[in-house]
């Protein structure tokens, strides 16, 4: 309890900072509903009413649910492939070929790009001559041991018979001595030349560049004519189906953030459609960075539906753990005022369960969206956050089933006690602390336009 309660409080603050330009923003929208519904609907004209404080304002509100909520990180993830590798050439050349393209699949082994072998090819012949040179040394040297080994033993022979000198004897064990001597030295050439003639081969088969491992290449970097050496990337190859996710976890993290928890990668399409796609922490390295004091977790991720790739920089959202069961409200409903500095929410009391929240259909269709209440009482009540999830908070000190007002605080910040109500859906919620402020923005342009057209009608 102690736990949540300590980082509820800390993100409490984090929270009113982060959602102050979001409240604004929201404000905004709250005027242009207002303007929407009073435009749309003479009867509610009429009945718009003035207190002592002016206008009574329009305001958004959902109910207060009582439940258990996800303890949710969000981190920033860089993308890559699980066997990602940079193709680049062992000799220097001028690039003669080019195989594939970005976006080709490859099997390991295939050839990716060929240098200009003319060179080569003609170094391997000039070592090829010098070893045919080598072995004919050998040969040359080896008859001349074996004409001195017949000689040497003929002389042995006289020398038993005590036919010979010993002078003559210790002539020929020296020439005999030099002759094995030429043979080993030119043995030693003929290595030597065949290790050449291997080595020029190997050269010239990796001016053949191939690819080390099966996968999807990309990054081209190799042109024909260009002059490539051992420092120059030619192309990039990785498997796609399988990729990783990298995010940074700080020291005070690693108390939370284990192997194993659930992890959801968000993508987004072009049309702003959001997928997650659900994995678990794979590893998590145990060396922090003396600096930064901070380490690294990896997110094994199946890509078979091809919506990753490598080098996206994608919201990732781990699942730590549950709240204690609390009351829960929308983290938009909590209001700081900037006068007194006490944070909360409003709350319009006299509202109960007979208000029926507004569908999603109805505030996103042609639809007009639910009218706004009666002027109704409304009244800020202080709470205390428990525990905090990444689009709702766990709170003390109001119940569930109480409508709280989640756009148009502002507004009531001056002291106002009334407000006429619309209330709202939790997913509609959702969708609008989702949304940023070109979103909102264009949302209070199409609002504009319907008003206009109903007005035209």
């Amino acid at each position: 309890m102690l736990q949540f309660r300590l980082k509820g409080q800390t993100t409490q603050h984090r929270h009113m900072k982060n959602f102050s330009k979001l409240s604004k923003t929201l404000i905004i929208l709250a005027f242009a509903s207002a303007v929407t519904a009073c435009s749309g609907n003479s009867d509610e004209s009429s009945n718009q009413q003035q207190d002592q404080s002016g206008v009574i304002p329009s305001v958004e509100a959902v109910q207060a649910r009582y439940g258990s909520l996800p303890l949710v990180e969000r981190f920033s993830g860089n993308v890559r492939s699980e066997n990602q590798v940079s193709l680049y050439p062992e000799i220097s050349g001028v690039v003669q070929e080019v195989y594939v393209q970005n976006g080709d699949f490859v099997e390991q082994g295939d050839p990716i790009v060929k240098l200009n072998t003319g060179i080569l090819e003609k170094q391997l012949q000039q070592a090829e001559a010098n070893l045919k040179i080598s072995n004919a040394q050998l040969k040359q040297a080896k008859a001349q041991f074996n004409e001195i080994q017949s000689e040497y033993n003929r002389v042995k022979q006289l020398e038993a018979k005590d036919l010979t000198s010993q002078a003559e004897v210790d002539q020929i064990e020296g020439q005999l001595l030099s002759a094995e001597a030429d043979v080993e030295l030119a043995e030693a050439q003929r290595d030597q030349s065949a290790s050449i003639v291997e080595q020029r081969r190997e050269e010239l088969s990796k001016a053949i560049i191939k690819a080390p491992i099966s996968g999807t290449v990309g990054q081209r970097n190799a042109e024909i004519g260009m002059q490539a050496n051992t420092s120059t990337q030619l192309f990039l190859i990785g498997d796609l189906t399988r990729l990783k996710v990298e995010i940074v976890l700080t020291e005070d993290m690693l108390s939370q953030i284990n192997v194993g928890q659930t992890a959801r990668v968000i993508v987004e399409n072009r049309d702003g459609e959001q997928t997650a796609l659900e994995a678990e922490i794979s590893r998590i390295s145990p060396f922090l960075n003396e600096v930064t004091r901070s380490t690294q977790a990896e997110i094994d991720v199946n890509n078979e539906s091809g919506l990753l790739r490598p080098g996206m920089f994608v919201p990732v959202d781990i699942l730590f753990g549950e709240s204690e069961q609390a009351t829960l409200i929308p983290i938009s409903a909590l209001f700081t005022n900037t006068q007194t500095g006490e944070s909360g929410v409003y709350l319009a009391s006299s509202l109960g369960s007979e208000i029926e929240p507004v569908s999603d259909s109805s505030a996103n269709g042609s639809n007009r969206p639910a009218a706004m209440s009666a002027p109704t009482p409304v009244e800020f009540v202080p709470i205390d956050v428990i525990a905090q999830g990444r689009m709702e908070l766990g709170v003390a000190g109001i119940e569930s089933g109480q409508w709280v007002v989640t756009m148009g605080q502002d507004l009531l910040a001056e002291g106002r006690e009334q407000a006429r109500v619309r209330s709202m859906s939790w997913e509609r919620i959702y969708q609008l602390q989702n949304l940023q402020r070109e979103d909102l923005l264009e949302q209070i342009m199409q609002e504009r336009d319907r008003s206009a057209n109903n007005m035209n009608l």
